[in-house]
C-alpha cells in the first residue's frame, strides 16, 4: 500500500520555504518533517531542485548572487574570493560564469554539481582574515570584504590576470570602497606588499 504525505506537512514545507529562498533537505529534518516530502512537491511542480538538496519555491524572483548562497551552502567551509568577490563589492567588470571559492589547503576539490566553482587554496590568516558575512536569499555567504579582495587580486595575478588586480585596485580605490591601510595589511598577509607597493603608490598619490 502507497503511503501519502498528510496535506499539513506539504503545507509546512512550503511555509518553510516561502521563508527560505534556498531550501536544504537538512533544513527539512530539523523541523522533523520527512524529506521524502521534497520529491513529492517537486513531482508537482510546488518546488524545483535548484541543486544538490537544495530547493526553492518555482518561479522565485533570482537574486543575481544567488550562485553564491548555493556555493556556501554546499561548501560551508569555503570563502567567496576574487573575482565573485569583486561581483559582491560592485569592483571592477569581471562577470564570471564560475564561483570563485577559497578552501582550506587540506580540503579536496568540492565535486559540486551545480553552481561551477573554481577553488582557490588559502591558509592561515590568509583564509581567516577580512572575512565578512553577507546574506543572499536567506543565506549567510562569507565574503572577503574588498580590501582583502584587491590584495588577493594581486597575489592570484596568474590565475586572473595583472590587468584585473589593477582594476579592481584602481575602481576600488576611485569608488572609495578600500581603505589604504586595510591594503597594506592584507598584501602583508597575502605576502604580496613588495609587488603591490609601486601600483599603491601611485593611486595614493
Amino acid at each position: 500500500m502507497t503511503t501519502t504525505a498528510h496535506p499539513t506537512q506539504e503545507q509546512a514545507l512550503l511555509a518553510l520555504a516561502k521563508h527560505r529562498p534556498l531550501l536544504r533537505a537538512r533544513d527539512v529534518a530539523e523541523q522533523s518533517l520527512p524529506t521524502a516530502v521534497l520529491s513529492r512537491l517537486v513531482n508537482a511542480g510546488k518546488l524545483e531542485r535548484v541543486g544538490r538538496g537544495i530547493y526553492s519555491l518555482p518561479r522565485r524572483r533570482i537574486n543575481e548572487h544567488r550562485s553564491l548562497a548555493e556555493a556556501a551552502l554546499q561548501v560551508p567551509q569555503g570563502v567567496i574570493c576574487l573575482l565573485s568577490a569583486l561581483r559582491v563589492h560592485g569592483i571592477g567588470t569581471q562577470a564570471p560564469f564560475e564561483v570563485w571559492i577559497a578552501i582550506p589547503h587540506h580540503w579536496p576539490t568540492p565535486r559540486v554539481d551545480q553552481p561551477a566553482l573554481r577553488a582557490v587554496r588559502m591558509s592561515g590568516p590568509s583564509l581567516s582574515e577580512g572575512l565578512e558575512q553577507v546574506s543572499i536569499d536567506g543565506v549567510t555567504v562569507p565574503v572577503f570584504n574588498a580590501s582583502k579582495t584587491v590584495a588577493d587580486c594581486f597575489k592570484y595575478r596568474n590565475k586572473i590576470g595583472l590587468d584585473v588586480a589593477l582594476e579592481a585596485l584602481r575602481d576600488g580605490w576611485s569608488k572609495r570602497k578600500v581603505d589604504m591601510d586595510a591594503l597594506w595589511r592584507y598584501a602583508t598577509i597575502d605576502r604580496v606588499a613588495n609587488v603591490m607597493r609601486p601600483y599603491l603608490d601611485n593611486v595614493n598619490a
